[in-house]
Formats: C-alpha cells, sequence, structure tokens
C-alpha cells in the first residue's frame, strides 16, 4: 500500500499537470465564451460531477467548523479568481499574465506563515526564488508585441491575490473536512457567486461551437472536479507553501502541453526557463537531513498532517 506522503506527492502531480492542460482549454474556450460565462459554465460541469461523487460516497455537508473557510475559498478562489484570470488573460498576452499571477505562491508562503503558523524553511524559498526567475524567463519569452494593459495586469495580479488567500482559507478548513468535501462545496460557492453570467452562459452556449462547449466541460471535470480534489488532499499533508511552490511545475508543462497540442515550437529561452520552474520546484521540495531526521521540522504548529 502506497505510503501517505507518496500518496500525496502523487496527488499533487495530477493536480499541477490538470492545470497545465487547463491552459488550451482556456484557449479554445475562450473564443466563444465571455470571462464570467466560462467560469460559471466550468463551475457548474465541476459542481455537478463533484455532486455525483459525494452522492455515491455517501459524503455530506461538510461540518460547521469548516465553513467559514470553504467560504472564503469558494468566494476568492473557485469564483473570483477564475472570473478575473479569464478577463485579464484578453486583456494581456499569454506572458505577462504568466509573471503576474505566478506571484501567487510567494504570497501563499507569506499569508501561510503570518496567518497559519507555518515554518518556511531556507530550501522553500531558495526553491522558489528558483522558479519564479524560471516562470519570468518563460513570460519574457512568450510575450508577444501586443500591449499590456494596465487593466489586465491589475486583473492578473487581483487573480493572484485571491488564489492566494483562498488557499490560505481552505487550508484550516481540511483539518475538519474532506478534501471531497471541502472541494464539493467551495465549488458550489463559487458558482453561486458567478450566477450573475448566468444569462451570458445561456446565450453563448447557443451560438458556442461543440468544441469550444466540450473544453469548457474538460474545465469543469478534469482541471476543476478532480485537480481541485487532489490538490486538497496534498494540502491538507503539508504546509500551504510548500504546495504553492509545486504549482511552479505548471509553467514547464504549459510549454510541454502547447508544443504537443498547438505545435507552438518553444525557444532556447523558453526551454530555460521551463527547466529553472522544475529545478526550483526540486529544491523547494527537498529536505534538508535534519528535517528528514526530525520529521516535523516544516509542520506547523499543531498540525497532524505529515509533509509531502
Amino acid at each position: 500500500m502506497m505510503s501517505p506522503s507518496r500518496s500525496a506527492a502523487g496527488a499533487a502531480a495530477v493536480t499541477v499537470v490538470l492545470w497545465a492542460s487547463a491552459f488550451v482549454s482556456i484557449r479554445s474556450a475562450g473564443d466563444a465564451y465571455s470571462p464570467g460565462a466560462l467560469a460559471l459554465g466550468r463551475l457548474l460541469s465541476g459542481a455537478l460531477v463533484l455532486g455525483l461523487i459525494c452522492l455515491v460516497r455517501r459524503e455530506g455537508p461538510p461540518p460547521r467548523p469548516a465553513w467559514r473557510g470553504i467560504a472564503i475559498s469558494g468566494v476568492l478562489w473557485f469564483g473570483f479568481y477564475m472570473v478575473a484570470l479569464n478577463w485579464g488573460e484578453q486583456q494581456v498576452d499569454a506572458g505577462t499574465a504568466a509573471l503576474v499571477v505566478n506571484v501567487g505562491p510567494i504570497l501563499i508562503a507569506l499569508l501561510g506563515a503570518r496567518l497559519l503558523g507555518d515554518v518556511v524553511p531556507p530550501r522553500l524559498l531558495a526553491g522558489m526564488a528558483v522558479s519564479f526567475a524560471g516562470a519570468v524567463t518563460v513570460g519574457l519569452s512568450m510575450s508577444g508585441e501586443g500591449s499590456a494593459s494596465v487593466l489586465g495586469v491589475a486583473l492578473c495580479l487581483l487573480a493572484a491575490v485571491a488564489y492566494a488567500g483562498g488557499v490560505v482559507a481552505q487550508k484550516p478548513a481540511l483539518d475538519r473536512a474532506s478534501a471531497l468535501q471541502v472541494t464539493t462545496w467551495g465549488c458550489l460557492v463559487g458558482a453561486v457567486v458567478c450566477l450573475p453570467f448566468a444569462g451570458q452562459l445561456a446565450h453563448e452556449a447557443a451560438d458556442a461551437p461543440l468544441s469550444a462547449t466540450l473544453n469548457m466541460v474538460y474545465l469543469g471535470v478534469f482541471p476543476t472536479a478532480l485537480a481541485f480534489t487532489t490538490w486538497a488532499y496534498a494540502l491538507a499533508r503539508t504546509t500551504a507553501g510548500r504546495m504553492g511552490a509545486t504549482t511552479y511545475a505548471v509553467p514547464a508543462l504549459v510549454v510541454l502541453l502547447s508544443w504537443l497540442a498547438l505545435d507552438e515550437v518553444p525557444g532556447p529561452l523558453t526551454l530555460v526557463g521551463g527547466a529553472l520552474c522544475l529545478a526550483g520546484v526540486a529544491v523547494s521540495r527537498s529536505r534538508a537531513r535534519s528535517a528528514t531526521a526530525g520529521g516535523d521540522a516544516e509542520r506547523r504548529p499543531g498540525s497532524s498532517a505529515s509533509r509531502v
């Protein structure tokens, strides 16, 4: 039987791969759906799948103490983040969006240390610095000649802040509810937040090509329902900062998937940036000998969760 640490690491890997795959689907669906409609369609698809899984597993609503974190993460991460990111990516090129949004993991580490009492070891900081440099390199190499509007940059920055706040709010909820409960009800909260876009979704779905609608459904089923659940499973077993650092593998995988699916051949600078992202993740996930021997050096005080 797989150990808890390995199963959590596997869950984190599933999350990273699926979130990277979302890049291709968002580009396709975004041509036919406006930011709010795309977010609502994605969340409704995800909530439907998660609800069915909860019925099969007979998992009821989460306990009352978990609701505060679920509600905050649902509003910030599932709701506001998805709309702001979709909108921001329509205003700036992909490279600029990647640069700004990748501030998120750094904010997660800082907020986790401040609000959750997470320990931020030097290896984590060093790894995040290397990965962020890689994300910057990838972003610069992807930036075209298009202008980066102030609105677009502001929206991407707000998305990064909402992402960080949602992750930090979700962490305590996972001490009281299962990963499936936290994800399902967070997704439902996000869908409720996006309900004002229901009219746009209905109107655009009538005219959208089938490929765009299928990509929207894919976003809901896999990068949302599955990937957010595996994320929550892994987050319950490690610190918020360490999980945030793991997502720096996404830019490297996006480069690879864009190459395979969109025939976008990466240049040398892009490949160097992707390699830096992966190297930084490797550093941030490594553990010093003293931490390995002690076992609890990087755990949040009072938490019974083990590290990934």
